[in-house]
């Protein structure tokens, strides 16, 4: 769960320079192929994510529980000051950072060896992991060691299943994130109280795209 700042475009700069680093070396090229995609197939589903994280669909409403003696958080959505209340936390879903992950996740699930049972139980692990290790940060959301999920992603596949290995990494990578340190963190997000706030979101490759990413080159 991230809430809009200036934070935001900072981690969106640094992927950006991530994701030119990691194609100069080829190794986009290696997860791609790993995941059994095409390059095209494979940057098509990268630049789909990028473009993505720029959308957020509104969900629903949460009250606020955020203590009024402190000050509001900040928020990059000036346009949406008649929107947005003060007691109110939009919960939205952002397209790259969540709906595109999910429906790979899906696509694996279904034209890959991986099992569902096999899914669930590697995305129950990656969820409990990535919501010790995630903690609520005043003004930005949710925080979390960016390597502890692809690491716990690659071992937990290996472990339940070497031969397909990369594909249950990327899925209990991305899945594991967003249930643990997204939906399972709302309650820490309306006590913060910020006036909107993003399954997903804070950009595409924080958390979740970059997860799964690493997930497979380590699986």
């Amino acid at each position: 769960m991230a809430t809009p700042s200036k934070r935001k475009l900072l981690l969106l700069l640094f992927a950006l320079g991530f994701i030119i680093a990691f194609i100069q070396v080829g190794l986009l090229t290696i997860a791609f192929h790993k995941l059994g995609l095409s390059p095209t197939a494979g940057y098509t589903l990268l630049i789909t994510s990028l473009a993505g994280s720029l959308i957020n669909l509104p969900l629903f409403r949460l009250r606020s529980e955020r203590d009024e003696s402190l000050p509001p958080p900040p928020t990059l959505f000036p346009l949406t000051q008649g929107i947005l209340s003060p007691h109110h936390t939009l919960i939205a879903i952002n397209v790259g950072g969540c709906l595109i992950p999910v429906a790979f996740s899906l696509y694996l699930l279904i034209y890959t060896e991986v099992t569902l049972l096999e899914s669930l139980i590697a995305a129950l692990f990656v969820s409990v992991i990535s919501y010790g290790f995630s903690r609520p940060i005043h003004g930005i959301g949710i925080g979390m060691p960016i390597l502890v999920a692809p690491l716990a992603a690659a071992l937990i596949a290996l472990a339940i299943n070497p031969e397909s290995a990369p594909p249950l990494a990327y899925i209990s990578g991305t899945m594991g994130v967003l249930i643990g340190a997204d939906i399972l963190r709302l309650k820490n997000i309306q006590q913060m109280g910020p006036p909107f706030a993003a399954i997903g979101g804070a950009g595409t490759f924080d958390g979740v795209f970059l997860t799964g990413i690493v997930a497979v080159l380590l699986a």
